[in-house]
């Protein structure tokens, strides 16, 4: 192996990580805030590429229909719930919640699909789609069961994960597809070129971490989260609701799900169940991490995306294999170091 392709190795591997970091953060701020390992952060990441390659060329994605579908759902739950309490101002209350951003988000999308607004314009809409069925997921397949156990609410996230990986391949169907790059320049840095593509997802990556380090900083809302994530008792106590938190850590969750998707479709072909996998190597970082540390998870994403890289190299037919096994050592040290005998919860 010759320093060119060491650093093309590194340049790919650097690039898989940042999107790797991503899924990391998203599935440790859902982990702390609602105990639930997000086994379907990778359909959101999904949803977002294939959404952006429909937008890609001019037709409406099938993700516009999705978003009704979840929507309506959330909203019958939730009637549900409140059958004992119902009356006018909360009937308008809930339809403003659950219905009003898809009467808002599905006729724009009908309106400019077809005018292929421009790659960046088109991103935007296409997370601007997804990112809503975060909310409407934890509404419908998690809030009524907050309480539960960490075993319970994994049951429900892997139940989720078939249940959105089956509507992705109804308005879907089974064809891969693809996009063209956010940005189509590139730069020359030493050897190796760096497509435009790559710029556009260490920008995007570093500006979204900038954003969240700010926004759980200096946001009142942000602080709600954090609070929420170190005591869930606590925070209900001194007023902060806990539902609301879940729902925008799972509303967080899926635009970050959807942003990872639309920066990977113009690199790799998306079929509708290529997220597990990528979600997955997310959260082998995110265990490296422990599902705490968001430094610690970004840093265990960009080793993945590197170790995966040159296992692609040296052993192609066994990256995968290779990559999920870093997360046995990691949690054979972690069991011999745990000193609980018992759930906590």
């Amino acid at each position: 192996m010759d320093t060119t392709i060491l650093l093309f190795l590194l340049q790919d591997g650097v690039t898989n990580g940042a999107i790797y970091a991503l899924l990391a953060l998203a599935l440790v701020l859902v982990f702390a805030v609602t105990r639930v390992i997000l086994v379907p952060q990778g359909e959101f990441v999904t949803y977002g590429a294939l959404t952006l390659a429909m937008l890609d060329v001019g037709r409406v994605p099938g993700t516009a229909g999705l978003l009704v579908v979840f929507a309506v759902c959330a909203l019958v739950v939730e009637l549900w719930s409140r059958r004992r309490s119902l009356d006018a101002k909360t009937l308008g209350n809930l339809f403003l919640v659950y219905i009003l951003p898809s009467l808002i988000i599905v006729p724009l999308t009908y309106w400019l699909a077809p005018m292929k607004l421009g790659a960046f314009a088109q991103a935007l809409l296409a997370i601007a789609i997804v990112a809503p069925m975060g909310p409407y997921l934890y509404r419908i397949a998690f809030q009524p069961m907050a309480e539960a156990s960490v075993l319970v609410l994994l049951i429900a996230a892997v139940g989720a994960h078939w249940s959105m990986t089956g509507l992705c391949l109804l308005f879907f169907g089974p064809e891969g597809l693809r996009a063209g790059p956010l940005l189509s320049t590139s730069i020359t840095a030493g050897p190796i070129p760096v497509p435009g593509q790559s710029i556009a997802i260490y920008i995007t990556v570093l500006a979204l971490m900038i954003g969240l380090y700010l926004f759980f900083g200096r946001t009142i809302l942000g602080k709600a989260l954090r609070a929420t994530a170190v005591n869930r008792l606590g925070a209900r106590l001194v007023g902060v609701r806990t539902a609301l938190s879940g729902q925008l850590a799972f509303l967080i969750a899926a635009a970050i799900g959807a942003l990872s998707g639309v920066l990977i479709v113009p690199i790799t072909t998306i079929y509708y169940d290529s997220g597990f996998i990528i979600g997955l190597k997310g959260f082998v970082a995110a265990i490296v991490g422990g599902l705490i540390s968001y430094p610690l998870a970004a840093g265990a994403a960009l080793f993945v995306g590197v170790v995966e890289a040159f296992a692609s190299f040296w052993a192609s037919s066994f990256k995968e294999i290779i990559v999920f096994t870093i997360i046995i050592p990691v949690l054979l040290v972690r069991t011999l170091m745990s000193t609980h005998t018992e759930d906590e919860e």
